[in-house]
């Protein structure tokens, strides 16, 4: 694609990266009013914030990319129906970060961009809709025209027949009558405004929403049930937990060995209940806060109990019921989960470090 210098693209089904957010900060927030936070942000921040709130907007949009610089043509962040991008179906979102609210004069040059880029470029089509977004919304002259898109049309292509102001002065003839045709043809109900309220609303569902104005996190759903048979992706963690009752009941040799042994069988059911609760954990992670946040947990944790794995213990059952206890009673702060995450999520974080092959409970003597 040609719009300017891209500063980000994502497929929305993927993270965007990776927003500080501390246990304190998800509790507490900052001490402004998220509608005032959003007032002290320079157009950048602007821009990412628009850009995390399009998050809310799955699954209309199979991407949104982010346009920045000079060049951007009038499309701060766009979001695409299809993946082909500009060519078929796509929305306009253009942040405009000022300390007023937008004015018919703001608005005029934005408009005569988005209708420059199919007049200079054929490949380019129309957004299907064009919104305005700015912390302080749009003045009362903007907000009456866009509420009556006829008379929007109208006064635009007054600018264009006056060319009394700069962009407009600046078209060639070509451009000007291409732009006006255009126009004449255009329904202009496709401009339009999102307000802050329901801004902040739409953000509020996405993993950003606590990075950037507190209130902690939302509640976490309860656990799904266990499956009955062990899933392909358990077989790492499991096989080391099977190595570990085998060294200490020889009997057991295989999963079906331990889920019958008097003693090892409840062990093992409750190490696949808390590996799953940790499975929730990540998903949970996924949806409520920052990309990365859930690995930073894992990594806390797995930092709290490895010189607990790696000390001399009389078997590998021993070395896992130490490290599990030194998992739940570790002092771990700073990562945003830690308040919703409980003792078992803990356990089962270390399964997961077991099944990605950083814990181990039978270590080989050498």
């Amino acid at each position: 694609m040609e719009l300017g210098a891209v500063s980000g693209a994502r497929d929305l089904r993927t993270p965007l990266p990776d927003t500080a957010l501390t246990a304190e900060r998800a509790r507490q927030g900052p001490r402004l009013a998220p509608r005032k936070v959003i007032q002290t942000y320079d157009p950048d921040e602007w821009e990412e914030f628009i850009e995390e709130w399009a998050h809310s907007l799955v699954p209309r949009y199979v991407k949104v990319q982010r346009f920045g610089g000079s060049g951007d043509r009038g499309v701060d962040v766009a979001g695409f129906r299809t993946e082909r991008g500009f060519e078929a179906e796509w929305d306009c979102f253009q942040g405009k970060h000022y300390d007023k609210s937008l004015t018919p004069s703001i608005a005029w040059p934005e408009i005569l961009k988005v209708f420059l880029l199919p007049v200079r470029n054929a490949r380019y089509r129309l957004p299907s809709t064009y919104s305005f977004i700015a912390p302080r919304g749009l003045g009362t002259r903007l907000a009456h025209l866009i509420s009556t898109p006829s008379q929007l049309r109208e006064e635009f292509i007054e600018q264009i027949d006056e060319g009394a102001s700069k962009p407009f002065k600046e078209l060639d003839e070509q451009s000007r009558s291409a732009v006006r045709a255009m126009a004449v043809s255009t329904d202009f109900s496709m401009f339009g405004s999102i307000e802050v309220l329901t801004l902040l609303d739409q953000h509020a569902s996405t993993p950003y929403h606590a990075a950037r104005f507190g209130g902690g996190l939302p509640a976490r759903p309860l656990p799904s049930a266990v499956p009955s048979e062990v899933l392909a992706e358990e077989l790492v963690y499991v096989q080391k937990l099977i190595a570990a009752y085998h060294e200490r009941f020889p009997a057991v040799e295989s999963i079906s060995d331990a889920e019958a042994h008097n003693t090892a069988g409840d062990h093992f059911r409750r190490q696949r209940e808390t590996f799953f609760r940790a499975e929730a954990l990540r998903n949970f992670a996924r949806d409520s806060v920052p990309a990365n946040t859930f690995e930073g947990l894992q990594n806390e944790l797995y930092d709290a109990v490895v010189e607990t794995a790696a000390a001399v213990h009389v078997d590998g059952l021993e070395r896992l019921r130490q490290t599990l206890e030194q998992a739940v009673t570790a002092q771990l702060s700073a990562n945003s989960l830690i308040e919703v995450t409980q003792p078992g999520d803990r356990r089962g974080i270390c399964h997961q470090l077991a099944n990605d092959g950083r814990l181990t409970w039978v270590v080989d003597e050498v």
